[in-house]
């Protein structure tokens, strides 16, 4: 890195940080100022500006801020007091954030779910947060009733919309007043009081609700809001689901809390994208890294360079895409960063360096209290050393990224608040890490630093595997995959093959045309990039790649699949140390691999 160069990397991460730590400081400092109270100063000052903008409706800040008192009212008229907690399923929309702002200001917890979700998952969402009522979009009400069996508890059912013979919200609440609460109405509420459960994207498991308090919503909200140096001339884009962190905290809150728009689309579409972004005169858009990808490997669309977009901000935007994204829509500025909802540890990339999660400069880094530490994939623990502590990686080593639980009340961003269940809680948590009884969130990912500062994503834990007495980052393989020409999507995992240790790899792919897809020169491909353990010897090819509501991969299905064509009826491939080819995955084949007569 030059020296111009390292000057405007440091002047930007000095302007970036300092703009989020000048909207977040108060908040720490003002322990009874929630965001339902921020949500009543933001409707006096902005009045009848544009808050929330979809097909459907469009609602001003007063508009927002009034029909949240009604369901306010509607929370207390129905019993729920505060710590009380309401489940609520609906699609991305204007109400969805009206409902959680309205039932937060009456002390309530709303817990956010997923809705993907049918049957046993969907119910353990549910009862995880063991709500009082649960409050369900009309259109979702065919998945709910496939869980609703299954709910333990009496909670109240009610349907925003026309669908079953049910009591209905949204006539209901048409009886209350909009005018501010009264001083007698009002909860007394801090910001360590509980605000929303967010749940977990369930990649390897069912998900698990997270506790976020009002300072952890409000934190969220005010800095990204200042990382991304956003004013109320903005509109931010979302296609995310809203029931997470990254559309329904982040995005949103980076505009609203300083007077911009949120133009909300109920699903992200490829083909709607550029359209939306360019009829409503967007300036910002959230996105995680599939989602960009997708977008490239879409045509051309006819709208794609009109935008006004000056800055587009998310998480997993990988290196083989990097540059070609930004580079195709002519995005100015790209603002990646690395973080967990319920998570202590945050990285902002503000100079834009592709591939990075982010950096800490070494002016920084007494402010930041996490670490990389070594990691065990084999046994997936920690290593220690002789002393009983834990090892910090060497720069540009792979380890598992961890940061420091401190319950100070001057540090509030360092706390961890955990889960509703206290198990799930307690394996998040790594004790005597470097000291007697201290106390740091594991994170579960992979990372590596480089001398300069800069963070790189290497792979979940549980994710990368050992092959060969190596080990073998799924994600970093994957990048190699996915610039081969005719491939769109890939994900990479570890299948048990008897009588070997380790996992050998295993690749599913999407590609263009399977029946044009040339496998020779693909497996050339790899061999020239890839040592012999890390190249995947197995390929699934699909039609598409199965992935959660925020478009993270799952992975679980396909792992227990394996490479047997009995449970399969994808084509499957082996590269065949005999033939030196990809060869389908026969009955015989299978056999011979399991049996341990075919050596590789």
């Amino acid at each position: 890195m030059g020296i111009l160069q390292r000057l405007r990397s440091e002047y930007a991460y000095l302007t970036g940080a300092l703009r989020a730590l000048r909207r977040t400081i108060p908040i720490a400092k003002d322990k009874t100022r929630t965001y339902p109270d921020a949500a009543e100063d933001l409707a006096e000052r902005y009045g009848d500006r544009p808050a929330l903008i979809s097909d459907h409706e469009t609602l001003t800040y007063r508009a927002y801020n009034a029909r949240a008192n009604r369901y306010a009212r509607w929370a207390r008229a129905h019993g729920v007091k505060k710590g009380d907690s309401v489940a609520l399923l609906m699609p991305n929309r204007p109400e969805f954030l009206v409902i959680w702002l309205g039932i937060a200001r009456a002390g309530g917890v709303v817990g956010l779910l997923n809705t993907n979700l049918t049957g046993t998952p969907l119910a353990h969402c549910i009862n995880l947060s063991h709500p009082r009522h649960v409050i369900v979009d009309a259109d979702l009400y065919g998945s709910f009733e496939t869980a609703e069996a299954e709910l333990t508890g009496t909670p109240g059912i009610w349907l925003h919309g026309a669908a079953g013979d049910r009591r209905r919200i949204d006539q209901e609440i048409e009886d209350y007043s909009p005018e501010p609460l009264d001083p007698d109405e009002r909860t007394a509420l801090t910001t360590s009081d509980p605000c929303l459960y967010i749940y977990t994207s369930g990649t390897t498991g069912l998900p698990k609700a997270a506790n976020i308090n009002h300072y952890r919503t409000q934190a969220i909200m005010n800095g990204f809001s200042g990382a991304m140096d956003a004013t109320a001339d903005d509109r931010m884009y979302v296609c995310l689901p809203l029931y997470h962190s990254t559309g329904g905290l982040i995005a949103i809150g980076a505009v609203l809390t300083v007077g911009g728009s949120v133009v909300i689309r109920e699903r992200f579409s490829s083909q709607q994208f550029w359209d939306d972004v360019v009829s409503y005169d967007c300036t910002l858009f959230q996105y995680v890294g599939e989602l960009c990808r997708y977008l490239l490997n879409s045509p051309t669309h006819p709208r794609e360079a009109e935008h006004k977009i000056r800055l587009c901000c998310g998480n997993g935007l990988r290196p083989d895409i990097w540059v070609d994204f930004k580079t195709r829509f002519r995005i100015p500025k790209i603002l990646e960063f690395y973080a967990a909802t319920e998570g202590n540890a945050v990285l902002f990339n503000f100079d834009g360096m592709p591939g990075s999660v982010g950096r800490v400069p070494k002016w920084l880094e007494r402010r930041f209290l996490f670490k990389i530490i070594d990691y065990d994939i084999e046994t997936e623990r920690e290593v220690r050393g002789d002393d009983g502590y834990c090892i910090e990686s060497p720069l540009m080593e792979a380890g598992e990224m961890i940061s420091e639980i401190v319950d100070d009340p001057s540090k509030p961003s360092q706390r961890f608040d955990g889960y509703t269940d206290p198990e799930a809680t307690e394996k998040k948590i790594l004790r005597d890490v470097f000291a007697p009884g201290d106390r740091w969130f594991r994170t579960g990912d992979l990372l590596r630093r480089d001398a300069l500062g800069y963070y790189f994503f290497v792979d979940r834990v549980g994710d990368t595997f050992r092959w060969k007495g190596e080990n073998v980052a799924t994600s970093e393989v994957s990048e190699i995959i996915t610039v081969f020409p005719g491939v769109k999507e890939s994900t990479v995992y570890g299948v048990q093959v008897e009588k070997h240790e380790g996992r050998a790899g295993m690749a599913a792919l999407v590609v263009d045309d399977a029946t044009e897809f040339d496998l020779a020169a693909f497996r050339d491909h790899l061999r020239r990039q890839l040592p012999p353990y890390a190249r995947p010897l197995f390929l699934r090819l699909r039609h598409e790649l199965e992935v959660t509501g925020t478009f993270k991969q799952r992975k679980v299905t396909l792992v227990e699949e394996g490479f047997n064509p009995a449970m399969i009826a994808d084509t499957l491939y082996f590269d065949h140390p005999e033939s030196g080819c990809f060869e389908p995955v026969t009955a015989d084949l299978y056999a011979a691999i399991q049996s341990g007569s075919l050596r590789f």
